[in-house]
């Protein structure tokens, strides 16, 4: 038996769990009309079979149809959920792995045009920032009725066979009524004295209870300090926790730090990259000894080490690794078989939590089997027949393609013409904050360093180079450049620099800087971040509504937290149409597209973020000679199948080009690129 802390068991109520890695709950929005069908299923799987002890599913399951779902969560007022609970329980437990279920009422957490369009319902007249709806404040028959969904739900979960259910109560309707910031109601469920506010979630625990019986386990996920003036206190947290273990009717606790209710406040709760690890674990540590019952926590516990102090210096019982296990499902099976150095790291970039709150699908920002298991593999099975695959390109895109074909078993050379891996990446992790996505890089290069990948750096790939290997299969990766060229103008913009070039400290602010912003994603905050660091005044300008929307809620936080104490301003619905130099000047002309006004402003220096444009010399010198002229069979490219169009005959190899060679996307489309084409080879 190993003496490793995390692959002890750990007996809840009559249920073991093998080990004491759990992920906690977590919608990644992959239900079907809100049923967790065959995605959802093969998602779960995937990690039960690596071994995870403990999957808590749907963040979170929805009772009550006055709680629709703000994203594609399941929908557990229906009666028809159970048969695919049932599916989904069973394909978890055919793996040894546990499974429970968050149930929810989201109060004001969602909007009233959803749904039913029945109107959201509140211990509070005031909307959620984050969600902006304004609450009816609840009645006593809502209470009741909201009561009665509970119960309802939990008899559904148990009669799909989960082993339990946790109730969230943190920033939902649950929390709302206990905590004094969102309490606005009078009588018996009021905001007076703690007994009051506690009300409510002990009559939901008590209907539960008399529906499920005593076996069936009940957790709470709540929020023992709110971290805001006026809310629950430390102490008021501390207090509920014991009030809650004293009811006998509670099996687990799930604690939580902080509020959820502004993408700020959600942000401390869920760190993202750049932030403190593990930030809550201590305090978790010290509501476990208020109290006798388990304490599982998540919240930013991305790598083994921090995982195993956890257990091991007794601060909780389950410790949650979700986002961890979105990066690499196999974290327990790489444990348990000692290859800890093998495990695809966590980045924090949070593209899977962000890409939900934008009504999305959850993704992993470097691994693009998640979520895709039922097309995608997480491990690569050899080839039949060995062969000779050059990449030019070492960036995410080249890197994914090295690392898969020489899994597959071929023989592996690739060409890059800086002296160090990475692309865009290397330039984005020049940013202290980001310097994490390096890891994405490390990763692949430790992977193909381990199945002898042959890399040539500081060379420019020619045509002769490439055809000297007498390759099989080229995959050119070579990325992109700036594009300096203003929207559908035909020329480059004149005297301005890239995003690029104040990033990697090519070229310094000046005084006055304009970012002009077209891309509204990392490069232009990234440069506005190096500007106004270096004492710069600060223009970030868009012809959009609003400014960065594809870096979505969760990474903005940090950039506005860098940026708002500093002389940085936003203009929205500005379009950048010409630069001219006057005297030591830059004059800008900018005008609008909803109308013909333009006007002109002086500046020192005007950076644009305006994508890339494909560094596709080579592949094109390459077209002729290959058997598909560059062409990819797009059916069985989405459908996962293998690369079978001849267009040339007597070509002597393949030939495709990923990522940014093809157009400007991101990172995660880069390594998707890669995947789904090498995994065939």
């Amino acid at each position: 038996m190993s003496h490793d802390p995390l692959l002890q068991p750990f007996q809840l109520k009559h249920l073991t769990l093998r080990n004491r890695i759990m992920t906690t709950s977590h919608e990644p929005a992959y239900p079907e009309d809100g049923m967790p069908k065959a995605r959802y299923r093969a998602y779960h799987a995937e990690r039960a079979k690596a071994g995870v002890a403990l999957a808590m599913t749907a963040g979170s399951a929805a009772v009550s149809k006055d709680s629709p779902p703000v994203f594609n969560n399941i929908l557990a007022y229906k009666d028809e959920v159970v048969p695919w609970i049932t599916d989904l329980t069973e394909g978890c437990h055919e793996h040894g792995c546990a499974v429970m279920i968050q149930l929810t009422h989201l109060g004001r957490r969602t909007g009233w045009n959803k749904g039913d369009w029945l109107p959201s319902v509140s211990s509070s007249r005031h909307r959620e920032p984050a969600h902006r709806a304004f609450p009816k404040l609840v009645e006593d028959w809502d209470i009741e009725r909201i009561i009665t969904d509970f119960a309802d739900a939990a008899e559904r979960m148990k009669a799909g066979g989960m082993d339990g259910i946790e109730l969230q109560a943190y920033g939902h309707l649950i929390d709302q009524f206990w905590s004094p910031l969102t309490n606005d109601l009078s009588g018996p469920y009021g905001a007076d004295t703690l007994e009051n506010r506690l009300r409510f979630p002990m009559d939901v625990l008590s209907a539960i209870r008399k529906r499920v019986g005593d076996a069936f386990i009940v957790g709470m996920r709540f929020t023992a300090d709110e971290v805001q003036k006026g809310g629950i206190t430390t102490e008021e947290g501390l207090d509920i926790t014991r009030i809650l273990s004293a009811t006998g009717q509670v099996d687990f606790l799930n604690v939580i730090r902080g509020r959820i209710h502004t993408d700020p406040a959600m942000t401390d709760v869920i760190p993202v990259q750049g932030m403190k690890s593990a930030p809550h674990l201590d305090f978790t540590g010290r509501v476990k000894q208020e109290t006798d019952l388990p304490v599982f926590h998540a919240a930013r516990i991305p790598d083994v080490a921090t995982a195993r102090h956890a257990v091991q210096a007794g601060l909780l019982d389950m410790v949650g690794m979700t986002r961890a296990h979105m990066a690499d499902p196999h974290v327990v099976k790489k444990i348990r078989e000692g290859r800890e150095d093998d495990i695809r790291p966590c980045v924090g970039a949070t593209y899977c939590l962000d890409r939900i709150y934008q009504a999305g699908d959850a993704l992993c920002i470097h691994n693009a089997a998640t979520g895709r298991e039922l097309t995608m593999p997480h491990e690569i099975t050899p080839a039949e027949a060995s062969k000779k695959v050059v990449i030019v390109g070492a960036g995410p895109a080249g890197l994914e393609a090295a690392r898969v074909a020489s899994e597959r078993g071929h023989k592996v050379v690739v060409f890059e013409a800086q002296p160090d891996p990475g692309g865009q990446i290397r330039l984005t992790a020049q940013s202290p904050r980001r310097r994490e996505m390096i890891s994405i890089i490390d990763w692949r290069m430790a992977q193909c360093a381990a199945r002898d990948v042959q890399f040539h750096f500081n060379t420019w790939a020619e045509e002769e180079d490439v055809l000297a290997e007498k390759p099989d299969v080229i995959i050119i990766a070579t990325g992109g450049l700036p594009n300096l060229e203003l929207f559908e103008t035909g020329h480059e913009a004149a005297h301005v620099v890239s995003a690029w070039d104040l990033i990697a400290g090519d070229v310094k602010p000046a005084g006055r800087v304009l970012i002009y912003d077209e891309s509204g994603d990392h490069p232009g905050l990234q440069a506005a971040e190096v500007a106004a660091a270096a004492g710069a005044q600060v223009e970030v300008m868009t012809p959009d509504r609003t400014f960065a929307p594809d870096i979505m809620a969760m990474n903005l936080v940090p950039y506005m937290r860098a940026l708002q104490d500093k002389d940085v301003t936003f203009t929205v619905t500005r379009r950048l149409l010409d630069v001219q130099r006057q005297g030591n000047e830059l004059r800008a002309t900018i005008g609008t597209d909803y109308s013909d006004h333009s006007t002109e402003q002086s500046y020192d220096q005007v950076v644009v973020n305006y994508g890339t444009l494909p560094n596709d010399d080579l592949y094109h010198a390459l077209r002729p000679h290959s058997r598909n002229g560059g062409a990819v069979d797009q059916d069985a490219l989405i459908a996962g199948g293998p690369q079978q169009l001849e267009r040339h005959p007597d070509g002597s190899f393949q030939l495709f080009r990923i990522g940014d060679a093809v157009s400007a996307r991101n990172t995660h489309a880069a390594i998707y690129d890669a995947l789904r084409l090498v995994k065939d080879l």
